[in-house]
């Protein structure tokens, strides 16, 4: 079995010397490096499969990073930092990170968002799959999403929406990337417009659209589609 290595890119020894056991313990080859020139250089030449990235560096601001490594590299990119501000989150993530873990944190909930974004990362490439959360089915391959052998009827724009968060499962999904993507970069600010999709959506697919275990909002930054895993 191929083990994962992972980068982690901090200039706090204190971070580099609990996550580098932590993350080892976990199964993980770990490297280091303390500023953003370095992470660059090591995505290079090192090839991670994973990199945590401080947004709070030396020599850049972390986004710099992410915005340098995403004209060449799709390497999964889970942002660990101290910043809790909504539009650092946001403009991180839509930048290109995968997720966003603040300070202080736990191991448990990072390593389990290292693992969706593994996972994600590896599903990008592939053939489009059949997905199952909460006992709802998505088949993209054939445009059906069903519950309990029923087919759930949505509209064009619900079904995209849909789609859209399920390929991203496990991941936040910013608000502008849900507009832009689904309706055009004219619509990026509609933020009115995506919830009353998104309340439309929860009536058709959720058990109980007052608690919804499918869809979930990540308040001010965006909707994140649960795994199966996370609602068992």
């Amino acid at each position: 079995m191929t083990v994962s290595r992972i980068l982690v890119v901090d200039d706090e020894p204190q971070i580099q010397r609990f996550l580098k056991p932590s993350l080892t313990a976990a199964g993980y080859e770990v490297i280091e490096a303390l500023t953003g020139a370095d992470a660059l250089k090591a995505v290079a030449t090192q090839a991670p499969d994973l990199v945590i990235l401080d947004l709070g560096l030396p020599d850049m601001d972390g986004k710099d990073v992410i915005a340098s490594l995403r004209g060449w590299s799709e390497v999964p990119i889970v942002i660990l930092s101290a910043r809790d501000r909504e539009s650092e989150k946001i403009a991180a993530l839509d930048l290109g990170a995968d997720d966003y873990v603040e300070k202080p944190f736990g191991i448990g909930e990072l390593t389990a968002r290292i693992r969706n974004a593994l996972r994600h990362r590896g599903r990008l490439d592939a053939i489009p799959e059949i997905m199952e959360v909460d006992g709802l089915t998505i088949d993209p391959i054939r445009r059906l999403v069903t519950r309990g052998g029923e087919t759930i009827r949505l509209t064009p724009k619900e079904y995209d929406l849909l789609l859209l968060l399920s390929r991203h499962a496990g991941r936040v999904v910013t608000h502008r990337t849900l507009l832009t993507t689904v309706w055009g970069p004219a619509h990026g600010e509609d933020l009115h417009y995506l919830r009353v999709f998104i309340g439309q959506l929860r009536q058709k697919i959720e058990r109980d659209p007052t608690e919804p275990r499918i869809v979930r909002t990540e308040p001010g930054v965006g909707y994140r589609l649960l795994t199966d895993h996370e609602t068992s």
